[in-house]
């Protein structure tokens, strides 16, 4: 016997393990940005299933390794507005990145450096990205009969973070 709960189910990952320390600059829409700081960004992942039956199971252990990969590749680096108007490449060499922000001149060694697609580095953007990124590399495991839809939220602060949602109606999503 089949049981209907009638009712969406989810699977969270989060909470203080599930992070990334980053360093990052937001700009102000008059072209003026704050100083160089960093955070400790958590992130939390809700994934919205169509029912709990055995044949609907996703492995955790399977999601989790995906969003450990993606806070590993931003944990100690500086993000950037790649798109930003107000963003520019003087030089790339391989070995260092030279840049203007703001009018600001910056030199980072290339390895700790991620340009990210986005007009701005803020709690709002980098919820998409990660949830994007993440997605897409879930790729399989997000079968259109299991899942519904993903949440990802990244805080800067308790009670403060941006909120990315996708579900199979979404431009952007996967196949399958």
């Amino acid at each position: 016997m089949r049981i209907n709960y009638h009712a969406k189910h989810s699977i969270y990952v989060g909470g203080d393990r599930v992070k990334f320390s980053c360093g990052h600059m937001t700009i102000f829409p008059d072209g003026t940005k704050e100083k160089l700081h960093g955070h400790n960004f958590n992130v939390g992942v809700a994934i919205f299933l169509r029912d709990i039956e055995p044949e609907s199971f996703l492995d955790l252990k399977i999601v989790r390794k995906h969003i450990n990969a993606q806070c590993d590749a931003w944990d100690e680096r500086v993000l950037l507005p790649g798109k930003s108007p107000y963003f520019e490449v003087v030089k790339e060499n391989g070995a260092e990145v030279e840049l203007l922000l703001c009018r600001k001149r910056y030199v980072f060694p290339s390895d700790e450096v991620i340009l990210l697609p986005v007009t701005n580095v803020i709690v709002e953007t980098l919820a998409v990205e990660f949830g994007q990124s993440l997605i897409a590399s879930l790729g399989p495991i997000l079968r259109r009969d299991v899942v519904d839809g993903v949440d990802v939220t990244v805080s800067e602060a308790p009670g403060q973070g941006g909120l990315y949602h996708w579900d199979w109606n979404s431009s952007n999503s996967v196949k399958g």
